[in-house]
């Protein structure tokens, strides 16, 4: 059998090109010479009889067969990455790399402070964080595109394999911006369940895509405006688009300054929110922030 001529150099080699725009800056990247990053890629072309690359300007581009090369290629790069990863978690315990998907309401502060934590007693473990919102993160965790959610709502997906813990709900504040029509009557719950429903909701997109997605909040009824995190829900409702409930710890200055004024509502939306991961998830590094993580947000 012919030596198969596309090895996980070459694919690097190719990555780096079509990334990079150029040979050179690719030669810089894997810190070879250009010469030899050429050399690779002629060579592949000579035992291939194609072209990968074509010159547009100063560009390097790939070809139609070049792109198929480098689309599947990358797809044997993550898998080989994934089994190194796993054999040096397998040798010490310890997984190089935490995928974690925080809650959109969860406390930033103190999240970030637990990881920054974490990180100076083991510099070497990589984090990937990512935001997820209602079933966003159940649906990320099932599908394996994280190891970690941070205050997802209930209820916890039954037969699914988790270990979930209970954390303490976050505060939800029901807001308007302080111009807005309804900050005259905020501390007047009748007239404001009379208002409500000729008012404009701002809502927060689920993050989940397989599932059935959900919304949370303000009754449902009515006009809405949809956002994609917290940070755009704030700032929307800061400039009078309507209302709806954010976190406190989020938003006190603004409710200190007057910016915004909370509503006198007895609705505000009850999730049990949770820390969880799958069982078989054995890492020493998951194990010890879920410990940090579920003291300081139990």
């Amino acid at each position: 059998m012919a030596k198969n001529p596309i090895t996980i150099e070459v694919l690097e080699t190719l990555d780096a090109i079509e990334r990079r725009g150029s040979f050179a800056k690719a030669a810089e990247e894997l810190n070879k010479a250009t010469s030899a990053v050429s050399y690779a890629v002629q060579k592949l072309e000579e035992q291939l009889d194609i072209t990968l690359f074509q010159r547009q300007g100063r560009r390097s581009v790939l070809t139609s067969a070049g792109r198929l090369i480098l689309v599947e290629g990358r797809d044997i790069l993550h898998t080989t990455a994934r089994l190194a990863n796993k054999a040096k978690e397998v040798a010490t315990g310890w997984e190089p790399r935490i995928r974690i998907a925080v809650e959109s309401m969860q406390s930033y502060p103190d999240f970030f402070g637990v990881l920054g934590e974490f990180l100076k007693a083991h510099p070497t473990v990589e984090i990937d964080v990512c935001e997820a919102v209602l079933n966003g993160g159940w649906e990320a965790l099932e599908l394996d595109r994280v190891d970690l959610i941070v205050g997802s709502p209930g209820p916890v997906p039954l037969q699914k394999g988790y270990r979930a813990l209970l954390l303490a709900r976050p505060d939800l504040v029901p807001v308007v911006a302080s111009g807005h029509e309804l900050a005259s009557i905020a501390t007047n719950p009748d007239a404001l369940q009379d208002s409500l429903p000729e008012v404009r909701r701002v809502i927060t997109h689920d993050t989940s895509i397989v599932d059935i997605t959900r919304n949370a909040g303000l009754s449902s009824d009515g006009k809405h405006f949809y956002v994609q995190n917290i940070d755009q829900k704030v700032e929307a409702i800061m400039a009078g688009i309507g209302v709806g409930h954010l976190p406190r710890q989020r938003i006190q200055n603004q409710l200190n300054n007057g910016e915004l004024v909370e509503l006198a509502l007895n609705e505000c939306p009850i999730f049990e929110h949770y820390l969880a991961w799958k069982i078989s998830h054995k890492g020493k590094g998951l194990q010890l922030l879920t410990q940090k993580l579920s003291v300081v947000f139990g």
